[in-house]
């Protein structure tokens, strides 16, 4: 895999479940070693870091479906099999996708667990690999919580054989972010002064996602979430992290334009400079566009280009690589596969060929606001401008933010990015306020801004700020869980649903707790309202 994957050796035990990609370790014998013969090895909890961030791989694989599709953002084609239900808020508590998307964040959870529980065993060298624990802890009950609101958080390795599940309950959305917020804090004292990888945990990330966390609380915590903000954003040159950003001045030009002044000379008009700033758009994914301009307009085609995902701007992704084999499972494959290669993509419905299942089609309501009018930078980088077809009400307009095909493909999944870190500061400055002048708040918001080719503010409200989020994050599965934390989901999402005859009620807001696990501890857990 890419760069932190290279050197995974992977271990199966009763205990914790891995995968490898190592030619060395033998594939065909998954319980080589135990979970005591592991953590006596030099690198054993290395490996068992390692393990975790391979099993988050699955996560990302149905997450599109369980939170964009249920957006204003994107529909579904009405004949592609259950896909339409997610999209029509009609989810069946015994849907395989619901039941595996919670399936997968528990799974990690356990390997996070393992070595949490062993973290005394764990020599100077090799601390971070705690920190890392404690963070994907966090991030998956983040994951969950957001998900399926009341949710046990599990702190263990449960030994099934005692029914140690029955000591988990679902617990009020309220505690379970007390819990997460308190894991990414132990993450970042274990992780502190620690180096920066874009594929691994890190401290830089865990404070952003613990600010996240205080925001999104059925109680908002903003001034604990704007300390923690501020102190990235006040030391981003610290941390490395930056918008992917192009001044005028050092923009390349595609076409001489004769200045009226002086025909000799060549200058650069507003349509070549937003060009440079859709390439660095498309460089934040990890994405080159071919040579191509015509009209003042990129006419290439995007293609993944692994040199330019690590970049400034990622704070923390899941790396995917493409590799040919014969024989391999996907992250889109069942949660029973034991083994996994590196031939997997983050979700087959938000690549090229999703379209395939119509399932990345992009809304009439979200087409009136990414035009390229409207939105000269992120609308070449975000749509499939060859399907963008505004004059017939019933054209499919697909994805571009993620151009591998298929099952196996090589683009990374981001689950945090400065931009991201910007607007989250902005939210937390305006406190639930309906509109704010602070200087930071709008020095931030117009960093985004800028780079997106459009008018800088000097007042930033609510409403624009939620709006600004909508286009900046299209299809990186945010637009759902912005309208909950903006606490606008039933008035945005009850307007869609009629305009559409959908089937939106306030509970729908978050999924069915999974049958499967109701049925597995009978009279334990409680199905969510609504279903």
């Amino acid at each position: 895999m890419k760069k932190i994957y290279k050197h995974i050796i992977v271990c199966f035990s009763f205990v914790a479940l891995f995968t490898s990609c190592e030619e060395e370790f033998d594939l065909s014998n998954p319980t080589a070693l135990s979970i005591e013969e592991l953590l006596q090895t030099d690198n054993g909890f290395e490996l068992l870091s390692n393990g975790v961030l391979d099993a988050y791989q699955k996560i990302p694989a149905n997450e599109f479906l369980l939170t964009e599709l249920r957006s204003d953002n994107v529909r579904a084609n009405s004949e592609n099999g259950n896909f339409p239900a997610f999209n029509a808020y009609n989810v069946d508590p015994n849907n395989g996708d619901v039941a595996t998307y919670y399936s997968n964040n528990m799974a990690t959870i356990k390997h996070a667990n393992t070595i949490i529980d062993n973290r005394f065993l764990v020599p100077e060298s090799q601390q971070y690999t705690v920190g890392e624990a404690y963070f994907m802890r966090a991030l998956c009950h983040f994951n969950l919580v957001r998900a399926y609101q009341n949710v046990p958080y599990v702190d263990k390795v449960l030994d099934i054989t005692k029914n140690e599940a029955l000591d988990y309950p679902q617990l009020p959305e309220a505690i379970v972010y007390e819990k997460i917020i308190s894991d990414f804090k132990t993450s970042i004292a274990y992780l502190n002064g620690g180096v920066q990888n874009r594929y691994r945990p890190s401290e830089g990330a865990a404070i952003c996602l613990a600010a996240k966390a205080y925001l999104s609380q059925p109680n908002p915590n903003y001034a604990e979430a704007e300390l923690l903000l501020a102190s990235v954003i006040e030391n981003s040159g610290t941390y490395n992290y930056d918008l992917i950003f192009t001044e005028r001045d050092d923009a390349d030009q595609f076409e001489f334009n004769a200045d009226p002044l002086d025909v000799n000379v060549d200058i650069l008009t507003d349509a070549e400079y937003y060009a440079n700033l859709v390439m660095d758009y498309g460089h934040v994914f990890g994405n080159d566009i071919s040579d191509g301009y015509t009209d003042g307009v990129l006419d290439g085609s995007w293609s993944n280009s692994p040199a330019l995902e690590i970049n400034d701007e990622v704070i923390f992704a899941i790396a995917y690589d493409l590799v040919s084999s014969d024989n391999y499972t996907t992250s889109d494959s069942g949660l029973d596969d034991q083994v996994e290669t590196d031939s997997e993509s983050h979700s087959f419905a938000m690549t090229l060929q999703g379209p395939s299942n119509g399932i990345n089609i992009a809304t009439l309501d979200f087409l009136k606001v990414m035009t390229p009018e409207l939105q000269p930078v992120r609308f070449y980088a975000s749509i499939d401008a060859l399907s963008y077809n505004p004059t017939l009400e019933t054209n499919d307009t697909f994805n571009a933010k993620f151009p591998t095909e298929g099952e196996i493909g090589d683009n990374d999944w981001i689950v945090l990015r400065y931009a991201d870190v910007l607007l989250l500061y902005c939210e937390a400055i305006l406190n639930g306020g309906d509109s704010t002048t602070d200087s930071r708040a709008i020095d931030a918001f117009n960093k985004v801004r800028k780079r997106a080719g459009l008018e800088e503010v000097a007042n930033l409200t609510k409403q624009a700020l939620l709006d600004e989020r909508r286009v900046e994050f299209v299809y990186e599965n945010q637009r759902l869980y912005d309208l909950v934390r903006f606490n606008v989901a039933d008035e945005v999402l009850q307007e869609f649903s009629n305009q559409n005859s959908l089937f939106y009620t306030a509970e729908k807001k978050y999924l069915p707790f999974p049958q499967r696990e109701i049925d597995n501890l009978p009279n334990f857990y409680k199905q969510n309202d609504g279903y």
